[in-house]
């Protein structure tokens, strides 16, 4: 067996590359240049006076484009959260920090069971997670663990503001 090479490309991948995986990548970004080119536009003059030119210039308008976008479904996933009742949200709430999270939120409806509260959920088409997503320390801490966990929603760049609002409108017929 002969060592790679110390040049470019091959000095980081001795065999058969991964094909599929350099045509996954290849779809993101050309996904990401459509993003750029379809929400982009009114970011472009202040990134390009960053320094920001050709593919990069497109990476970030898209990333800038979606990062703006989430932190709106955050601002309507949080406002539609607080205004169920009984509902419960964990973690940060504070609307003049949104910028520090991502558009996902977990919460408690009352006393009723997370997996109980998902299944109602998606018998209306809305799929959320419930339990401890792997966070069980945190679950413990909050002390509930033993009640199930909470349940989980999360939005992306996908999402839009009409499916929050059914969020809300379904969770309040379940609450009530």
């Amino acid at each position: 067996m002969r060592p790679a090479t110390n040049e470019l490309p091959g000095k980081f991948e001795t065999g058969t590359q991964n094909h599929e995986g350099i045509a996954g990548v290849l779809g993101a970004v050309e996904y990401f240049e459509w993003i750029a080119k379809e929400f982009g536009g009114r970011y472009a003059d202040g990134l390009r006076e960053e320094g920001y030119s050709g593919r990069r210039l497109e990476l970030k308008k898209a990333l800038t484009a979606i990062r703006a976008y989430e932190f709106e479904l955050s601002r309507a996933l949080l406002s539609t959260l607080e205004a169920v009742p009984g509902l419960r949200v964990y973690g940060l709430t504070d609307s003049r920090r949104l910028d520090e999270r991502v558009a996902t939120f977990s919460f408690r409806l009352g006393d009723m069971h997370p997996e109980e509260l998902a299944k109602r959920l998606a018998a209306e088409n809305i799929y959320v997670w419930d339990g401890h997503y792997y966070a069980l320390n945190v679950v413990e801490r909050l002390g509930l663990y033993e009640q199930g966990g909470m349940v989980r929603v999360g939005a992306a760049h996908y999402n839009t503001l009409d499916e929050v609002t059914r969020l809300g409108e379904v969770l309040k017929k379940v609450a009530g």
